[in-house]
């Protein structure tokens, strides 16, 4: 409202505009302290995106939301199954696998003989069918049935408004300029940039080409951070706004370990899952994960791998002609100091009870 009536609207952390101790406290007194601050150039505008991204936004965590909800839909129907004393989920990898959505239809149609029920498994699944019929025998009844129905209707329905959100998506992100490719020739436009001779590639196209991240997933952390970087100096400012690098605690000569930042709770969320999906492939990124997840943990290593995912997207969207070149899983290997590593093979054999000489090949 205060926007489209012209008005340059700024949105403050309250940490800064905080009220000193002792003054009276009015709303009124409250805005004209705020006025002050702002006036004297004492309060730094936090980040907020232009009107196309925030409707982006909106329709990305809306799909979130939704795909969150058919989760807990096949958790529920999961349960549902397991009260019926139905183990399927210990045979299939998961229930949205083709083959689990026919047997629950069919046992909701009536069918309850589990070689019957067994005989509906596809491809790889019909090597297991001695196994499908031990847990496909269980007490599955007709109210089972009609819950079960339910949640599929329920996981139908949000498949259904997904697949809507995700073409409203596409369209919305195709419309920017600047997520526009540019031909060889310099013609840009929602289709250019996709040849193989491109000069510059889309921007959803550009971030894909990262471990771990899909157009899908590209579009929605475009959503969060826009497509201007200008408004992040540095990398690591965008990496501090995320929330994903740790807090200065420092007292004297003592150092402690900081927490993160709060940050964009959604944006984190999506670095996790392309930091996730790094980790099982054999790039750069899934070599870094493996690395620090050896010595600190998991939880550290996919924090770690969505910070360095961060700070590629920035470069990636900083400037246009970027592209991304994995480094090869073997970089910290072929980096690492020789000596050092035969120093520490060597400790190894020697603490499982051998003597080494090593000799120097031809």
């Amino acid at each position: 409202m205060l926007e489209a009536a012209g008005l340059a609207v700024q949105l403050v952390n309250a940490a800064q505009a905080k009220n000193l101790p002792g003054r009276p406290k009015t709303d009124k007194l409250d805005a004209q302290w705020l006025a002050r601050l702002t006036e004297m150039g004492l309060l730094r505008p936090s980040f907020v995106p232009p009107k196309a991204i925030r409707d982006l936004r909106d329709y990305t965590r809306a799909r979130t939301r939704l795909t969150q909800e058919r989760t807990r839909c096949f958790q529920r129907l999961e349960k549902l199954l397991e009260g019926a004393l139905i183990k399927l989920s210990s045979v299939a990898s998961k229930l949205t696998t083709e083959s689990a959505k026919d047997m629950i239809k069919a046992m909701i149609a009536g069918q309850r003989d589990p070689r019957v029920l067994a005989a509906l498994a596809r491809t790889r699944m019909k090597a297991k069918h001695d196994d499908l019929v031990e847990a496909l025998a269980g007490m599955f009844d007709d109210h089972h049935g009609e819950l079960a129905r339910l949640l599929l209707d329920q996981i139908a329905f949000c498949d259904d408004r997904i697949t809507q959100l995700t073409i409203r998506i596409t369209e919305s992100v195709a419309a920017m300029p600047r997520a526009w490719g540019v031909d060889a020739d310099g013609a840009t436009g929602p289709d250019a940039g996709t040849g193989p001779d491109a000069a510059v590639l889309p921007a959803v196209a550009r971030l894909a080409e990262i471990p771990g991240i899909s157009e899908n997933l590209a579009r929605s952390i475009i959503a969060e951070i826009g497509l201007d970087m200008s408004r992040f100096p540095t990398a690591a400012h965008l990496v501090s706004w995320a929330g994903l690098c740790p807090s200065a605690r420092q007292s004297g000569p003592r150092t402690r370990a900081g927490k993160k930042g709060q940050g964009d709770t959604w944006l984190r969320g999506c670095l996790g899952q392309a930091a996730t999906g790094a980790a099982r492939t054999a790039t750069f990124l899934g070599e870094r994960y493996h690395r620090i997840a050896r010595r600190r943990g998991k939880a550290k290593a996919q924090v770690a791998v969505a910070r360095s995912i961060l700070v590629i997207i920035w470069h990636l969207l900083a400037d246009p002609a970027a592209r991304y070149t994995d480094l090869g899983a073997s970089h910290y290997a072929s980096r690492i100091d020789k000596d050092r590593k035969l120093r520490n093979h060597i400790r190894q054999i020697e603490a499982l009870g051998f003597t080494v000489a090593l000799t120097k090949a031809a």
